[in-house]
């Protein structure tokens, strides 16, 4: 199961107000609805440092072939991952709910759904799985090291990691990531950032994600 869990998180809109108008010499307590303005503005003409001295950390669970093409996005981001140089848990393999066709108009992204005659999908990645298992099982038993032994468990393996970064870089991600055009397993990830960034920072983030 994919999963998003907001860890920690510094600023606010304000911040991103008073980080601007410091320029000034001027320090705000309070929003006002010029301060409103004044962010629509800033995220209309990308200036994009003020949106920068706000910071959010997430705990991201989610299937390799996921954190592969997210950590991708590494300006203004921190990535730490978990090694299986370290930890000896059994993996534990992503589920998929339901299979999709190959688009016909498109070189990337997938189609409708397919139909998994006779559960040949499922029957064809579980074996796979399996498989991988017990042969990555079989070579530490052969006292092969970790770091090695890792590297024939598939891309469906469930690997979390710790994400922190700017509001502007995450709001870069969402708005790649969220597109109907995304593939489906990171929108889910991209899509619960979203959610999580908007109501922590409420107007720059309506901003943001309308640029």
């Amino acid at each position: 199961m994919i999963e998003v869990e907001l860890i920690d998180s510094m600023g606010s809109d304000l911040s991103v107000v008073n980080a601007a108008r410091v320029s000034f010499g001027k320090r705000k307590t309070e929003m006002s609805v010029g301060d409103e303005k004044l962010i629509k503005y800033l995220a209309k003409h990308n200036h994009w440092s003020p949106f920068a001295h706000a910071q959010i950390q997430f705990r991201i669970k989610a299937p390799i072939f996921v954190a592969r093409q997210l950590v991708k996005h590494q300006v203004g981001l921190v990535w730490n991952e978990i090694s299986r140089r370290y930890v000896d848990t059994e993996p534990e393999f992503y589920e998929v709910d339901k299979w999709r066709g190959k688009p016909i108009d498109k070189k990337q992204g997938s189609g409708d759904t397919l139909e998994d005659k006779h559960g040949i999908c499922q029957w064809s990645k579980t074996k796979i799985e399996n498989a991988a298992l017990e042969s990555y099982k079989g070579l530490l038993g052969q006292g092969v090291a970790p770091e090695q032994a890792r590297m024939i468990l598939p891309q469906s393996m469930m690997t979390e990691w710790y994400w922190s970064g700017t509001l502007y870089a995450f709001a870069r991600v969402c708005n790649l990531r969220c597109a109907s055009d995304a593939q489906y397993e990171t929108r889910i990830v991209a899509n619960l950032i979203n959610k999580e960034c908007g109501i922590l920072f409420p107007i720059s983030w309506t901003e943001l994600r309308n640029t």
